[in-house]
């Protein structure tokens, strides 16, 4: 299991520092002395990079969106919880609850 340092040194590596950084001064924070000593400096990745042939099928254009729109430093552009049970992603898992809520 990773620690707390680890995992955030994960979301740096795939969001970048660039955007870190951004949101640190944004909201006049300082990066802990531990992380910063981790971290280094990232650009951010493209999504696509974690697509392969074994999960390729998992992939739609609604599941990438709703990654991008989860995942972000900045609590304001996050998805709060409603917006991400709204997102598209979920709309065939709506369609189905509706569904069987009908018959």
């Amino acid at each position: 299991m990773l620690s707390f340092l680890e995992e955030e040194k994960v979301l740096v590596d795939v969001l970048g520092t660039d955007e870190l950084n951004a949101y640190l001064n944004k909201y006049r924070l300082e990066l802990d002395p531990q992380l910063d000593a981790l971290v280094g400096r990232h650009s951010r990745k493209p999504w696509s990079k974690f697509i392969n042939a074994d999960n390729q099928h998992l992939v739609s254009p609604e599941a990438i969106d709703f990654l991008d729109k989860l995942l972000r430093y900045d609590h304001q552009d996050r998805l709060t919880a409603k917006e991400a049970m709204a997102h598209p992603y979920f709309f065939q898992v709506r369609a189905a609850e509706n569904s069987r809520m009908r018959s």
